[in-house]
């Protein structure tokens, strides 16, 4: 396609216009701590499998994405060394034995600058690719996101990443609020939990859209390709 013009993506609950060049991929929290064997999701007793099946789909979109010339974003969930933007009620709730800033496997535990904290290799940014650093679920709480994204003239997401009812979740919803329109791949969001990635894929295409439109990176992948 031309870069320049708009284009239809098959979606839920309706298709979704495409302006490439008004439109990010923002990449959410594709971190070591949450997708390897030994990281902090597996530490609490959750099935990495269901979150690295989204690694070959991701790597696939991300890799035409850049061909294409397209803004690329990424984020990761973390904290300061000193743990002075870790509310204490995030530190304890779980009542976890190892909490965020204890000493595990790949380092302290989503702590910025740990083994464990940063973006696995198949995903690893680019050197001109931006990385939003999060103390929260949301990619826009208490980060320069909103900022970039305006400079920039994005007004559209393609958001993909983990998990898809927590941080996904809520970024889709904060960037709702915001103004920005958002397409949420199926294929390259995951959760934990089978039934909380339905259930939040639902919630988002409710009511006509509540919250963005849901799509299969199959279905973005076809127009991108028609600029080859």
């Amino acid at each position: 396609m031309n870069m320049d013009n708009s284009a239809m993506i098959e979606a839920e609950p309706y298709s979704f216009e495409f302006f490439p060049k008004q439109c990010a991929l923002l990449i959410i929290d594709m971190q070591r701590d949450f997708l390897e064997d030994g990281g902090f999701g597996a530490m609490l007793g959750n099935d990495v499998a269901q979150l690295r099946r989204t690694i070959e789909p991701n790597r696939t979109l991300l890799s035409t994405w850049r061909a294409a010339g397209l803004l690329v974003i990424h984020t990761r969930e973390g904290h300061r060394s000193d743990l002075r933007d870790l509310p204490l009620t995030k530190k304890i709730r779980g009542q976890n034995r190892i909490c965020i800033g204890d000493v595990g496997p790949m380092g302290r535990i989503l702590v910025r600058g740990e083994p464990g904290h940063d973006i696995i290799p198949e995903l690893y940014p680019l050197p001109n690719e931006s990385i939003i650093d999060k103390p929260g679920k949301g990619a826009f709480y208490a980060t320069d996101l909103h900022v970039i994204l305006q400079n920039l003239n994005i007004k559209q997401l393609i958001i993909t990443g983990v998990t898809t009812e927590v941080c996904v979740h809520t970024t889709v919803r904060e960037a709702n609020d915001r103004g920005y329109d958002c397409l949420v791949l199926e294929d390259c969001v995951g959760s934990y939990c089978p039934e909380f990635q339905t259930a939040g894929l639902n919630m988002i295409k409710a009511q006509k859209g509540i919250f963005g439109w849901v799509s299969h990176s199959a279905k973005v992948l076809a127009i991108l390709g028609k600029s080859t």
